[in-house]
């Protein structure tokens, strides 16, 4: 049996995003003829730009940001929200990105494991704008140092980076890792977990309230299990000296019962894009051409998304030009 022809084209992503070979073409290509053409039925877009508006075809939001999607601009959305709007928005956590998801289930080494921890605590950041995070790490570091490997409090020296491989590898041999999200938000789960998962370090997480969904409770330190700061270093400080109770963690299956959880299942997925596909709809961008009492709603919704763009890129050019960044790069 043929395979359904599907024609996609990607704007407004990230730099050196790979329109050939990313998580939505390597998901789809099994299951779909997909052609990649600028003149696509279904365009992917993010927050990186402003193009989007250029495309009269079926819109497809995506970003791993804290950002909800604007059903003024998209048609369906791939977001951190958990809200579905009527079978619209399918929520594809950021950390979905950075991995097999399966590699979590497999069995480990535990043993092994503790032989490899020679170190205490790692802090991986470049954005100094979370004072939770920034406060936890010095009280933490009073206890014994943690090692800061980002542009961020670097007190090891060196950056880690720039690609992922060169990070998880960093990470092995240490027991703990701040795993701190950038801000709080309710279902908002970054790669920051995961990746200490995968390299066997007991996370110390602290940004999405709701992380139950997204990972069994008992494989890490979750902050929302504890009173406050204090009450959660007290028991990292017990964990790090019984290793008795650190395989108690890393023995727990990092999803509940040891099975995907049901945001990142590769077939839950591919279902929404059957759905998509086999949608017949009157898209935005279509109707952003006829006149209607709606029209200066999108015409603001389009700009509003320009605004958002500017912003994001704005904040990252700040924290280029932040104090501690200059200084590191002055002594360095």
């Amino acid at each position: 049996m043929s395979k359904q022809k599907i024609k996609i084209f990607f704007t407004d992503f990230w730099q050196n995003f790979d329109i050939e070979n990313n998580i939505f073409v390597n998901l789809l290509k099994d299951n779909y003829n997909i052609e990649i053409t600028d003149k696509p039925d279904y365009l992917f877009f993010s927050i990186f730009g402003n193009q989007v508006h250029k495309f009269n075809c079926t819109r497809i939001f995506f970003t791993g940001e804290n950002i909800k999607p604007d059903f003024k601009i998209c048609d369906y959305s791939f977001s951190f929200d958990f809200d579905d709007y009527n079978g619209r928005n399918y929520r594809l956590p950021q950390y979905y990105q950075y991995g097999d998801m399966n590699e979590l289930l497999k069995e480990k080494d535990f043993e092994q494991i503790l032989k490899q921890k020679t170190k205490f605590c790692n802090f991986i950041y470049s954005n100094p704008k979370c004072k939770k995070r920034n406060n936890f790490f010095k009280k933490l570091s009073k206890y014994k140092k943690v090692d800061s490997a980002g542009r961020y409090l670097n007190n090891i020296g060196r950056f880690i980076g720039p690609k992922a491989e060169d990070k998880w590898e960093f990470m092995k041999p240490y027991k703990f890792t701040i795993a701190f999200e950038n801000e709080e938000a309710d279902y908002y789960t970054t790669e920051k977990i995961y990746e200490a998962m995968k390299v066997n370090s007991l996370p110390i997480y602290w940004g999405n309230p709701k992380i139950g969904l997204d990972f069994n409770t008992k494989s890490f330190l979750n902050y929302y299990d504890f009173n406050n700061d204090e009450e959660l270093i007290e028991k990292i400080i017990e964990i790090d000296k019984n290793d008795d109770l650190y395989f108690q963690y890393l023995k727990e299956p990092n999803f509940v019962n040891n099975e995907l959880n049901q945001f990142v299942k590769k077939e839950n997925i591919l279902n929404q894009f059957d759905r998509i596909f086999k949608n017949d709809i009157v898209t935005v961008s279509s109707k952003s051409k006829v006149f209607s009492k709606n029209n200066f709603e999108r015409r603001f919704a389009i700009l509003n998304h320009e605004l958002k763009y500017r912003k994001f890129i704005l904040k990252r050019r700040i924290k280029l030009f932040h104090p501690a960044k200059i200084l590191m790069k002055f002594i360095g």
